[in-house]
């Protein structure tokens, strides 16, 4: 019986897209290729063992350079056998210092228990969690007050005010804006004048805001006029708000409400005239002028826009000419006579 074996013949020269060639071999030619592969084989396993003792056992070898020089010439070290090597190691020297009388009675099979280490002398165990005094329900309605605060429960044992809720609890947020101020709780009263769109040109374009003006006062004789201006109506007006208190007056009355003399002033191109009135006569006056003189808590009072319609003006021309008037009681200090001569 013969045997006939396949074999690929490899063409040098043979495109990568060409077919390989085939040839029928004879059994005792395939037997001298199988042998002459197998010998090639055992070739390039000495070669490679041989390389890779050279790198692993060789501590003279020199490292390959990034930039080989060109003017020392490398020789390559020859590999040393493995047996070469250990004869030159030294023996391992033991540490007298350490000790190691614990490991020569411990089986490494045996299992052991832990046993934790005892406690010293004046150790004393903390308490346990349940161990501790039972709270009443007193003290945790007096932790939850100073916590939340007593809004909620509607009672308060630490003595606050349970229709006021606690700023840590309150809203943040706003219609209008990012952060919700809380309303200043100083017995003065706000109200709004006028709002109007204002625009600033610049470079790019314009810049649209709000303008407030916005009048205080606590109806008991003091009253203050400010203006505030942002890109929203509600930030506009706390912030004319709190222009206003920082320019409060004070507001000569008599005991009918009502203003001790006439006076007549002017801001810009608005003038103002305010005289007093009789018992009954209530607030006659337009605009701004009738905010301010309410606000300030005049109850009987003549009042006219002379000049301009702004009420900016009409309003800081009212405070204007509120400052004018005096009280008979300082108009008599200052002369030096009682208040009977003054009509004398």
């Amino acid at each position: 019986m013969e045997i006939y074996l396949i074999h690929i013949v490899p063409s040098p020269l043979r495109h990568p897209k060409q077919k390989p060639e085939f040839g029928v071999l004879s059994p005792l030619s395939a037997l001298h290729s199988i042998d002459q592969t197998l010998s090639m084989a055992a070739a390039s396993a000495t070669s490679l063992s041989a390389t890779f003792s050279s790198l692993s056992l060789n501590p003279h070898r020199r490292r390959p350079s990034l930039f080989p020089s060109h003017h020392h010439s490398s020789s390559i070290s020859r590999p040393v056998s493995l047996s070469k090597l250990t004869h030159k190691l030294p023996p391992p020297r033991a540490n007298p210092d350490l000790d190691t009388t614990f490991f020569d009675t411990v089986d490494p099979e045996e299992i052991s228990a832990y046993s934790p280490p005892e406690p010293p002398e004046d150790f004393i165990p903390p308490p346990s969690f349940d161990e501790g005094p039972v709270e009443s329900e007193e003290d945790i309605a007096r932790a939850y007050e100073e916590i939340y605060g007593p809004g909620y429960s509607g009672e308060t044992l630490l003595g606050n005010d349970v229709y006021v809720m606690d700023s840590k609890v309150k809203k943040t947020t706003g219609f209008g804006s990012k952060n919700k101020k809380e309303k200043v709780r100083d017995g003065f009263e706000e109200r709004v004048v006028q709002v109007r769109r204002v625009t600033k040109v610049v470079k790019g374009g314009k810049q649209l805001h709000f303008r407030a003006i916005v009048v205080v006062g606590d109806k008991q004789g003091n009253v203050g006029v400010g203006v505030g201006k942002a890109k929203e109506v509600i930030a506009a007006v706390q912030k004319s708000a709190v222009n206003a208190r920082r320019n409060i007056v004070t507001v000569p009355m008599t005991k009918y409400k009502t203003f001790p003399h006439r006076s007549d002033a002017d801001y810009g191109a608005a003038r103002v005239m305010l005289r007093p009135a009789s018992p009954g006569t209530g607030v006659i006056a337009g605009g701004a002028v009738r905010i301010v003189l309410e606000m300030a808590g005049v109850e009987n009072a003549l009042g006219k826009q002379l000049g301009s319609n702004n009420a900016l003006n009409n309003a800081r021309a009212t405070v204007v000419a509120v400052q004018q008037m005096r009280q008979f009681s300082e108009v008599a200090e200052e002369r030096g006579i009682p208040m009977e001569e003054l009509w004398k």
